[in-house]
């Protein structure tokens, strides 16, 4: 019980913030609620859920509760516990799993489909789930390896200019990859596996003139593609491989007037057989809780920029000429 009420009872008092008209008195192990009856019939279900994610051996917090909470209100057909308790892979005692219904339903169209855009905001685990996924196909020897790419790059930077050797210059880029993959298999093991080529993490330039076969492709960042760089990258696609591609089409980071390829791909590849995109929303963050509120945020002041921009351009030319 004290798993299902949390430590102080936090979840207890998350689940009564949730559903203010409800009363929840809990006494030993019975639950007693009082309130209308749709309420109580909404928290029997999440109290049977959260259950079933603790018998799973998954513990809980104020964060799957409220999300729980979100699948049941949305009468999602997934379970709030199938979504909770799906798990991808683990290393040293941790199990990387989604945490949200959008980041399952990116997770299954992986399993579905040779080719998955994964598109959303900064904390999502766009990139994260995927890498989970190679490194799970590559223990079940469903691919021989794993290749994790990204344009090198971004913010305006051009390497030339940047001090070091290429590889001290392009390290930056390519760090997030690294501290993800980290997460997922043994540290000590990473050096040996890229020698023998079984992980390679490399700029998109060097994926030029390839087909790859057998691997597990991915493609992090891919707002800063050109359309000609999207093409090259999908065009590498061998026999028996899997490629994700994952980026944020709001934050692109290429010189101005340059067309990220991300933003225009789906035009062209939408209806595809085997080709899948996978929205990923504010609602799939899972870092910390606001995050969320902040990519919400900048979100209606990104949709409100050209309304301003044309209104701005609208009291200049009202302006009387002299």
């Amino acid at each position: 019980m004290v798993s299902l009420l949390g430590p102080r009872d936090e979840l207890l008092r998350t689940m009564e913030r949730q559903f203010p008209r409800v009363q929840i008195h809990v006494r030993g192990n019975e639950f007693r609620i009082t309130g209308p009856s749709a309420d109580i019939a909404l928290v029997e279900r999440l109290v049977d859920e959260l259950l079933a994610v603790i018998e799973a051996g998954q513990p809980l917090n104020r964060d799957a509760v409220e999300r729980s909470i979100q699948m049941l209100r949305e009468q999602t057909k997934e379970r709030p516990a199938d979504v909770l308790t799906m798990n991808i892979v683990s290393n040293r005692g941790r199990t990387i799993r989604p945490k949200t219904l959008g980041q399952k339903r990116y997770v299954d169209a992986i399993d579905e489909n040779t080719i998955v855009f994964g598109i959303g905001p900064a904390g999502t685990g766009k990139t994260y789930l995927a890498m989970a996924k190679a490194v799970a196909a590559l223990q079940a020897k469903r691919v021989t390896r794993i290749i994790l790419t990204r344009p090198a790059v971004e913010a305006g930077e051009r390497l030339g200019f940047l001090p070091g050797t290429l590889n001290d210059k392009i390290d930056p880029y390519l760090r997030p990859l690294y501290d993800a993959l980290h997460d997922m298999v043994d540290p000590e093991s990473i050096p040996r596996l890229m020698v023998a080529g079984t992980i390679e993490v490399a700029p998109l330039a060097y994926m030029r003139g390839r087909t790859l076969n057998d691997a597990f492709i991915i493609l992090d960042e891919a707002q800063n593609t050109s359309p000609e760089q999207m093409k090259m990258f999908l065009t590498r696609l061998g026999f028996g491989s899997t490629m994700v591609v994952t980026g944020d089409v709001t934050q692109v980071d290429l010189p101005g007037g340059t067309l990220s390829g991300l933003r225009v791909v789906r035009d062209i590849l939408e209806g595809l057989d085997d080709v899948h995109f996978a929205e990923l929303t504010a609602h799939d963050v899972v870092r910390h809780r606001l995050v969320g509120a902040i990519v919400d945020a900048y979100g209606r002041w990104d949709a409100a920029r050209p309304r301003e921009d044309r209104a701005r351009h609208e009291r200049r030319s009202d302006r009387p000429r002299g």
